[in-house]
């Protein structure tokens, strides 16, 4: 019997190993996997390459994995924003390598790993510091630099449902990043609010199927005072 929902986080992020390339959905705050950064964290990986839109925010999440001298490198669009302080103490003292790569070229390749596209042209980024080295040629008049996949050792994302085979849906903006690095990846894991039974969701409103997931842990949802809501690993 197929049966993907893990016992805990650290039980699905066990084998992440020294080196790894990490996927971590989200786009600023929406849709990150909070848990299972903390999970990796205490797993204790080190050495990492991590692929996100964003540098982590303030001194939790990702940028608490950062702070923690984890991370070697992190290839993402907007690594600074207000409250990116752990990013760029660590950047400006050459503790952590930077490969940023433009909005839609970010999604592109890793949707092109996922794919099985060995490459593609854009034109963004031509005429820039970003395509010094890359090939580059002119097709129709218009000039273009190649562009290779991103590849994931591990994607971690954040869903809204999912069932014991691994088929997922999402709450809103929280999608964003995370069915293209499911594809991506070569092992998937993702928390979700709901656990239902097999035939429960629709298989035309699944956005990520079992197929691309691996493992998944279920995270509540406890209220707080003011009225919002904030989460803990069941």
């Amino acid at each position: 019997m197929i049966n993907k929902i893990a016992a805990s986080v650290a039980n699905a992020l066990a084998d992440v190993k020294d080196g790894a390339t990490v996927m971590i959905g989200g786009f600023g705050t929406a849709g990150i996997p909070d848990e299972l950064i903390s999970g990796l964290l205490a797993q204790g990986a080190r050495d990492l390459t991590v692929v996100n839109n964003n540098a982590g925010n303030a001194d939790v999440g990702l940028a608490a994995l950062l702070k923690a001298g984890r991370v070697r490198k992190i290839i993402c669009s907007f690594p600074r924003q207000a409250d990116s302080y752990v990013f760029d103490e660590l950047y400006r003292s050459g503790k952590l390598e930077l490969e940023l790569v433009p909005q839609g070229n970010l999604a592109e390749r890793i949707r092109a790993a996922g794919a099985g596209i060995g490459a593609f042209f854009t034109p963004t980024g031509y005429g820039t510091e970003l395509a010094k080295g890359k090939e580059t040629r002119e097709i129709n008049g218009r000039h273009y630099v190649l562009e290779l996949p991103i590849y994931g050792d591990v994607a971690l994302i954040k869903a809204e449902r999912g069932d014991r085979w691994g088929n997922l849906t999402y709450r809103k903006a929280a999608r964003n990043f995370g069915p293209v690095m499911a594809t991506a990846a070569k092992k998937t894991v993702a928390t979700v609010h709901e656990l239902v039974e097999l035939g429960e969701m629709n298989p035309e409103h699944i956005v990520t199927p079992g197929i691309f997931v691996h493992q998944i842990v279920k995270i509540d949802r406890v209220a707080t005072q003011a009225g919002g809501f904030k989460q803990a690993v069941a």
